[in-house]
């Protein structure tokens, strides 16, 4: 893929047809519902979580962002983060997903609002985004120690809104 674009645009060009640059640069528009987000997510786990600091400017992350088994969005973070003091804070978030190759694969923004979970009740989210982003781990003792020394917790997202809803 070059710059984003469609294989098959690319191929157009260097063969030297032409569709328009609206129809070859830009895939068909379809308004984002939640039902379609969450299918979105369950494939695609490259995101940027934004929360917002004291000062309310906003903070941002790059976070790998999974699903629970009721469809909320589920995020591994540490107890000492940013993001985490200002989600206890005010419990409301923003989370763009991407897919790997970042433009030209869809994207969804996610809204709503946040729970933060700590161990020892975020260890089984823990394993179960673990399985479902990476597969299962080489050493699941290692993962536990690692969990507790980074004193890792779940960020979950019930799902409010969801955007794009029309093409700007």
């Amino acid at each position: 893929m070059i710059l984003g674009y469609s294989n098959l645009a690319v191929n157009l060009f260097i063969a030297g047809i032409s569709l328009g640059p609206e129809k070859a640069l830009m895939p068909e528009f379809v308004p984002m519902d939640i039902a379609n987000a969450k299918s979105f997510l369950a494939q695609h786990h490259y995101g940027v979580l934004a929360t917002r600091r004291k000062d309310g400017n906003p903070q941002m992350s790059p976070i790998t962002p999974g699903l629970d088994d009721d469809a909320r969005v589920i995020i591994s973070s540490r107890e000492t983060a940013f993001k985490v003091k200002n989600l206890r804070r005010d419990p409301h978030a923003s989370l763009c997903v991407f897919t790997a190759g970042f433009h030209g694969g869809g994207w969804v923004q996610i809204n709503g609002v946040v729970e933060v979970i700590s161990l020892p009740e975020a260890k089984a989210w823990l394993v179960h985004l673990q399985r479902q982003v990476y597969g299962e781990h080489k050493s699941w003792s290692e993962f536990y120690q690692r969990m507790e020394r980074e004193r890792r917790l779940i960020i979950r997202i019930s799902i409010e809104s969801v955007g794009p809803l029309r093409r700007g």
